[in-house]
Formats: C-alpha cells, structure tokens, sequence
C-alpha cells in the first residue's frame, strides 16, 4: 500500500470511530480500520486490566475461529503469559521508550522487539496464521491496551514498515478510544443524577416510551412506581441541606436496593425529593412487592419521615395503556392519594373495583381538580 492508500487507511479508520455510537461500535470500528488497513484477515483488540492482571479481548473481527467470538465475555489472558505488556508496554515508555509495534510469526519474532512469545506463537500456529502485529495503545499517559492484527498461513509476513505503520494506527485508535470515552461520560452525566448516582428524569423518559412501545407491540407488562420522600423540607429547614443530600443519598441507596428484585428495573430521582422505579416485564405483584419493600425500609431510615408510594402497571386494571404519559398519571394520582392518606404502604392504581379512585383522578381532563392534587408533570396531551 502506497503513502496515499495509508493515509486514507487511517482517514478511514479514524471516521469509523468517530461514527461509533457506543464502545462497543467504536473497538468493532477500530479493529475492523485497522485489520484492513495492514491487509490483514483478523483482527482484535484488548485492553490491559491491571487491576485483574490480564489481557482481556473486547472485540475480534475478520476470519474468526473456533472459540473466537465478535464480543467475548469471558476471552481473556494473564499477564504473566505476555510480559511485553508489563514491561514494554509500560516500564520501557514510561522510562522514555517509544511504544512501537512488532511483528511475530509462527515461527517466532521477525521484526522489532521484545522477542520470542511461546503462547503467541502457539496461538498462530493453532489458528491458522502465519504472522501478527501487535501494537501497543498508550490512553492519556498510560499503556491501555494493543491492537493486534493477523495475516493467515501463506500470506506475505508482516514487515519493519508494516511494524511502524500499526504503531501509527494504535495512536490514531488511542486518539479515538479517549473521544468515545468522553463521549460516553457525557452521556452518562446527561441520564444520571449527580448527587444520588440513579438515573435522572431524562433516562425516565427514554426508557419508558421504549417501554410502552413494547407494550403496545407485544403486550409486556410495564410498571411505575412513583415515590415521594416526606420530611426533606423539615430536614432541610433544621438540620442543614447537606443533611438533606444525606437523605437523599440513603433514600436512592434503598429505591435500587429494593428494585434489584426486578430484573432490570430502572431506579430514578426526577427531581427534589421525587424518585421513581420503573420495570418491564416483571408481574405487577412482584412489582407491589418491592414497592411495599420500599416503604418498610424508608420508614426506617433515621432521617425522613417515610415514603408515600404509588404503584401503576398495565398487568393491573387500569385500562389501554398506549402513552407513557398516562401510566405517569396513574402512577402519580396513586401516589398523591398514598400522602393525602399518610399510606404507609403503596396505593396501586386500578385494584379499588371499576370504580377505582386513582384511576378516575388520573383520568381527568387536564386541569379539572387542581385544588385537590399536583398538576401532572409534563406536557398536556
């Protein structure tokens, strides 16, 4: 390949990740760029943990063999199998050294350094693959992880030039690796409260109108759980706002212990002392269960003074369900009945007769009984 064809390479593969819209499209995009890039017919990359002292694969693209998953859960390889990853990928560049690329064949090393590795050597012969390059990739000051490329058995061996080349494209993967890093902060700022670490209003929102899309196309059961935390505001008046946050803090800490119970339920803050759990799939009782859950272990917190709970679920009945703003409704008309009455147990919706109360407050036209209960939250429909 000529100087302009590696120079559209690396365009390529830079593009590639920048258009990933996860980690996972960003490695698959690296290797992928990279793999053809050196002509390659695989690729992987790895990320060194060093806290586990292993080498473990995120992704392996191109001709993959037996065993070799796109996205490995469990592909990893102790460190102490690899040591240029200790020592060349670390102590060498931090001492001044360059983290450059070499190459390795079936039958031992052939360009660059560190030498003769038995388990990569054995690896390629095992596999089919007559040569690899691997290079290191060096993430804000520290050795991350390598990017390594295969040629099968057969196919011209990786060169000094080829060597050098991969080490470009680890930095421009480096380059890449910290923008989708920033990127999945942000959006991790942007879906998760600050002070209690649950997910905030927004996430809410994006969960549940997948959630009743599900609904509404294959009928899976969604709940709501609504909660307000009573004596925040006396807590906050006598006893300080950071004594408030602490509140706050241990009341998130019981809202995701008590939804651990249902797989794959989202706890929330939405704002002041107003949380929420949201499940999908889980039976309504299960979900009453750990609502009632809830409120036993928030009336025994130290601070506050309790939780008023409401519960809505399309498993109860509560009508058609077809906008993520109605089970809101519900879920927050039962929860003001549950602090008008001074509940120590969760109101659910529509398990009071045909007649239920909730489900009538909840249904009334948008602005009716304003002197009664709080304006829903939100945008009339």
């Amino acid at each position: 390949m000529g100087e302009d064809g590696r120079l559209a390479a690396v365009v390529g593969l830079a593009q590639g990740m920048a258009a990933a819209h996860s980690p996972r499209e960003s490695w698959r995009a690296a290797a992928l760029g990279a793999c053809r890039a050196l002509a390659g017919n695989f690729a992987a990359l790895s990320v060194w943990e060093r806290e586990l002292g292993r080498l473990r694969v995120l992704v392996n693209v191109g001709d993959r063999t037996q065993g070799e998953e796109e996205f490995p859960g469990d592909e990893a390889y102790p460190v102490h199998q690899f040591p240029e990853i200790t020592e060349f990928l670390h102590e060498r560049w931090v001492a001044g050294g360059e983290p450059n690329a070499w190459v390795e064949t079936a039958e031992g090393p052939a360009a660059g350094q560190p030498g003769y590795i038995h388990q990569r050597v054995a690896a390629l012969r095992r596999r089919g693959r007559g040569c690899c390059v691997v290079a290191p990739i060096v993430l804000n000051g520290r050795a991350w992880g390598e990017l390594y490329v295969a040629r099968s058995a057969g196919a011209p061996v990786f060169d000094r030039g080829d060597a050098d080349f991969a080490t470009v494209l680890a930095s421009v993967v480096a380059a890449g690796l910290a923008q989708s890093e920033r990127l999945e902060e942000a959006r991790r700022l942007a879906f998760t409260d600050a002070l209690t670490g649950l997910a905030n209003r927004r996430a809410v929102d994006v969960r549940l109108e997948e959630a009743i899309e599900r609904h509404r196309r294959d009928g899976v059961v969604v709940s709501l759980v609504v909660c307000d935390l009573n004596g925040l505001k006396r807590v906050n008046d006598t006893r300080g706002h950071a004594v408030g946050d602490q509140l706050l803090e241990r009341f998130g800490s019981v809202l995701s212990l008590c939804g651990a119970v249902l797989p794959g339920a989202l706890s929330a803050r939405l704002g002041g002392d107003e949380f929420c759990l949201l499940a999908v799939g889980s039976a309504a009782d299960d979900v009453v269960k750990a609502a009632d859950e809830l409120c036993r272990r928030a009336g025994e917190l130290e601070l506050g003074e309790g939780v008023a709970c409401g519960v809505a679920s399309t498993g109860d009945e509560i009508g058609e369900v077809r906008s993520a703003r109605r089970l809101f409704r519900l879920a927050d008309a039962a929860q003001y009945q549950a602090k008008a009455s001074r509940a120590d147990r969760p109101v659910v919706a529509g398990r009071e007769g045909p007649d239920d109360p909730v489900v009538r407050l909840a249904d009334e036209p948008f602005g009716e009984g304003a002197g009664e209960r709080r304006r829903f939250r939100g945008r009339p429909t």
